[in-house]
Formats: structure tokens, C-alpha cells, sequence
């Protein structure tokens, strides 16, 4: 009988495939160099390393978050993402920093290569399979919301470059018999791969750091806006936070202050199932319910009120800014 993978097992096993074949490329790099004695492919071969590194790491990291949540973590361990994401953005900024110091050696030492076709041969092989690893990798964490897989994903793909960069210069100078373009063309895309390492330690600092998702907001505004019922006098003070591929939404929700327990109860399950039937995260939800006041009434869309204080002004428009906010004791304007 075959036994189904939960999702964290399978972006488990999916890891630990894109850390077997890391090592493998790198063993065809350090093949190449050794052929070709290209610095440029020495270069991409010490990044393969810090691959290696980081596909290990996300695969630690996963195994984290899929551990359930317990006494000591009652939010789970899913923010073990952001940490081990940001080790892995620092990571490609050395691997990129590390290539442009070789490059820039060879550049000003000079270094004689050889056999280079068999060396474009190899290095562009390890391109492609980089690129396909990297692409469904990136597919797969964007379809699963792990940042471990996306992370690793653009690391990928951003190795890829860089090699493509390497498998160009091999064959420039292979016609030209130029051997600087070789470091010229490795320190164009070590800097390209800073950038990339930047923008992933800029993602994973925004999660540990809770960040809001200003278009998350945005999009859940809108919906409320599509789904809102008359009983709903208004929503505020809403926060998201992720934790791995779940979220967490907390947010206050004022219903009629004359609302038997069961039926306020009620009006929130609503609410909430109509969220969670319209996302394909897993979403936690902590939805604190607030009594109208007096000053409600004015955006209250309640025609037969029986208690209403005052008269309805202004239908209020949810938006990711509104929603965010604390409850306003004034609201037309």
C-alpha cells in the first residue's frame, strides 16, 4: 500500500533531490577546471560550494517547519524559513564577492587556458541542468509557499546565469584567444549575483520582522468589500503573519452590540470561511469581535436597526489601509 507524502514531506524529498544534484555539479565543475584551468570556471565551481551549502541548509530548515507546533513553539516552527533564506542571500553575496576577487587576479596575473571545448562542452551542461532544477524549484515554492524553495530556486537560477556567463567568455576566448574577457565577463555576473543575494535578504529580514504584505492587504480588502453583509459595521485593525506556508490573520470585527453571543459567533465563522474558501494557504485566524457604539451608526448599513442612535451618513470602503487601522470613532469625512 502506498503511503501519501504530506506537503512538508514532499518539499522535503524535493530538497533533498536539489542538494544530491548540487554535489554532483559540482564535481562536473571541479572536472571542468581541472580540464580547462579556467579561473572564471574555478570561480563558478567555489560558488557550486556555497550551492551545496544552502540546499543542505533548506533542507534543515524544512525539516524544521514541518515539526508541529509544541509548548515551546505554539506558532510552529515555520520562521526557520526567513533564517535559513537570509543565511542563504548572505551566502551568494560571498560566493558572488569571491568570484570577482578571482576574476580580477586573473585579470591582472594573467592565466593561460587549455582545452577549452571540452570545457564549454561540460560547463554549459551544468547550465541547463542548473536552470531546470532552478525553475521547477522556484515553481514549486511559489505553488507551496516555501520560501526555502523559491530561495533556492533563485539561487539556482542565478548560478545559472553566472555559468552561462563563464560557458560565453570559454568560448570568446576560445575564438579570440583573448584570455581577460574570461575575468570580465565573471565579474559582470559576480556582481549581478550580489544584487540577487540582496534581494533575498531583503525578503527574509521583512518575515522575520513581520513586514506587512501591503498588496495581501489589498487583495483581502477587496474581497471583503465583494462579501461584506449588512451585519458587518466594519473590520479593523487586521494583521497577517507568516510563518512558513501558514498564515496567520488577526483582526477585529464589529457586529451589533445587541447580538445574542451565538449569532455574533456566527456572523465571525462566516467571515472567516468565506477567507479561508477563497485562499490557497492555510490560514489561522483570531478574530476579536467588537460591539457598536454610538458613533457606529453613521456607517452602519443596517436598515431596520432597532436601537439606531443616529442616522447613516457614508458607506465606508474597505481598503488594505482602513482595514489595517485601529477602530475610528469618526468615520465620515
Amino acid at each position: 500500500m502506498e503511503v501519501t507524502k504530506t506537503p512538508e514531506q514532499q518539499k522535503f524529498s524535493f530538497q533533498r533531490n536539489v542538494a544530491i544534484g548540487g554535489v554532483l555539479l559540482f564535481i562536473g565543475k571541479l572536472i571542468a577546471w581541472h580540464i580547462t584551468n579556467s579561473d572564471a570556471v574555478f570561480s563558478d565551481a567555489m560558488e557550486s560550494i556555497v550551492n551545496i551549502i544552502a540546499a543542505f541548509m533548506g533542507l534543515y530548515s524544512l525539516y524544521l517547519a514541518a515539526k508541529p507546533r509544541d509548548y515551546d513553539h505554539p506558532y510552529g516552527h515555520g520562521k526557520v524559513e526567513f533564517v535559513t533564506s537570509g543565511i542563504e542571500g548572505a551566502l551568494i553575496i560571498f560566493a558572488g564577492i569571491m568570484i570577482i576577487v578571482e576574476a580580477t587576479d586573473s585579470m591582472l596575473h594573467g592565466n593561460q587556458l587549455q582545452k577549452l571545448d571540452w570545457g564549454i562542452l561540460i560547463i554549459a551542461a551544468t547550465a541547463v541542468i542548473n536552470y531546470v532544477m532552478g525553475y521547477i524549484s522556484l515553481r514549486k515554492g511559489i505553488k507551496e509557499n516555501s520560501l526555502v524553495l523559491q530561495s533556492s530556486g533563485k539561487h539556482l537560477q542565478s548560478d545559472t546565469i553566472t555559468t552561462g556567463g563563464v560557458v560565453l567568455s570559454l568560448i570568446l576566448v576560445y575564438f579570440t584567444g583573448l584570455n581577460w574577457i574570461d575575468a570580465a565577463v565573471a565579474i559582470i555576473f559576480g556582481g549581478y549575483i550580489i544584487f540577487v543575494g540582496y534581494r533575498i535578504i531583503r525578503k527574509a529580514l521583512s518575515g522575520i520582522m513581520d513586514e506587512a504584505d501591503l498588496e495581501m492587504v489589498d487583495r483581502l480588502a477587496k474581497f471583503l468589500n465583494e462579501t461584506r453583509k449588512p451585519e458587518w459595521i466594519d473590520v479593523h485593525n487586521v494583521k497577517i503573519q507568516q510563518h512558513g506556508s501558514t498564515l496567520h490573520l488577526d483582526g477585529h470585527m464589529t457586529l451589533p452590540w445587541y447580538f445574542e453571543l451565538r449569532d455574533a459567533h456566527e456572523e465571525m465563522e462566516t467571515m472567516i470561511k468565506a477567507i479561508a474558501a477563497n485562499t490557497e494557504r492555510n490560514v489561522e485566524f483570531n478574530v476579536h469581535m467588537d460591539d457598536c457604539k454610538s458613533f457606529s451608526c453613521e456607517i452602519c448599513q443596517l436598515a431596520e436597526c432597532p436601537v439606531r442612535q443616529h442616522p447613516f451618513v457614508k458607506k465606508i470602503e474597505w481598503t488594505a489601509e482602513s482595514i489595517s487601522q485601529p477602530q475610528k470613532h469618526n468615520y465620515p469625512e
